[in-house]
C-alpha cells in the first residue's frame, strides 16, 4: 500500500527514477481503487461523477510516475506520447513500462534499486 501512497506524495515530481515494482503497484492499487468507486458510484446512481472525480484526482500522480519509470528506462518522458500511435503505441509504450531500469546511474540520476537495497 505504500507504493500508493507514496506516489500521492510525490505527485508533482516528474525529475527522477521509479523502479518497476513501484509503477506496476500503483497501476494495480489504482485499478482496485477505480473498480470501488465505479461500483460506489453505481451502487449510489451518480456514476460516473465519482469515478470521473477520481480519475481526474489520480491523473498527475498516474502522468508523474509513468514519466519516472520511463527515466529509469533511459527514455525521456516524452515517450509517453508514443501511446497516442494507434496500436504500436500503447504496445510499445506497455514494453517500455515493463523494461528493466539500466542499474548505473543515468542523465536522471541514480539506480533506484541500488538506493532501496
Amino acid at each position: 500500500m505504500h507504493y500508493y501512497t507514496d506516489v500521492l506524495k510525490k505527485y508533482t515530481e516528474f525529475s527522477g527514477r521509479a523502479r518497476r515494482q513501484e509503477y506496476w503497484m500503483f497501476v494495480l492499487f489504482n485499478l482496485i481503487a477505480l473498480i470501488i468507486v465505479a461500483v460506489i458510484d453505481n451502487l449510489i446512481g451518480t456514476y460516473p461523477l465519482l469515478y470521473a472525480i477520481y480519475a481526474l484526482a489520480v491523473f498527475l500522480p498516474s502522468l508523474a510516475v509513468g514519466v519516472r519509470r520511463l527515466h529509469d528506462t533511459g527514455k525521456s518522458g516524452w515517450w509517453m506520447l508514443i501511446s497516442f500511435v494507434p496500436l504500436i503505441g500503447g504496445i510499445w509504450l506497455l514494453v517500455l513500462m515493463a523494461t528493466e531500469g539500466q542499474p548505473q546511474p543515468n542523465e536522471y540520476g541514480p539506480s533506484p534499486k541500488a538506493v532501496h537495497v
